[in-house]
């Protein structure tokens, strides 16, 4: 159970540093006037990073809905939406930090349930 709540704690570290980390890099694109599309393809390893983070955010998003529906979490919807208006970096680790703690409390019910 306390295993839960320590992957939690590593995955809130992780979202926080995505978070700040777009916060920066995203505040310092938008001082120096740079275009996100023209920008984001201009190299093949800009195609990479690119394409890299779109196959792996439309998987991570469909895994937040599935994994989420699961486990009766709520306000997925919400994940889905805060991933475009901050980041991907930030939203993924925050559910998977979410989910921790649902799991925890999934098992501290169903060992209450046990024990009655």
């Amino acid at each position: 159970m306390s295993n839960h709540k320590n992957n939690a704690v590593f995955y809130l570290v992780f979202s926080v540093i995505g978070l700040v980390t777009a916060w920066t890099f995203n505040g310092l694109a938008v001082m120096r006037g740079e275009n996100y599309i023209a920008d984001g393809f201009t190299s093949n390893v800009d195609w990479v990073y690119s394409l890299d983070l779109l196959i792996g955010g439309t998987a991570g998003m469909a895994f937040i809905i599935v994994e989420g529906r699961k486990l009766k979490m709520r306000f997925l919807w919400a994940y889905i939406a805060a991933s475009f208006i901050t980041a991907f970096a930030f939203v993924f680790p925050l559910f998977l930090a979410m989910r921790e703690l649902r799991l925890a409390k999934i098992e501290l019910e169903q060992a209450a349930n046990t024990q009655n």
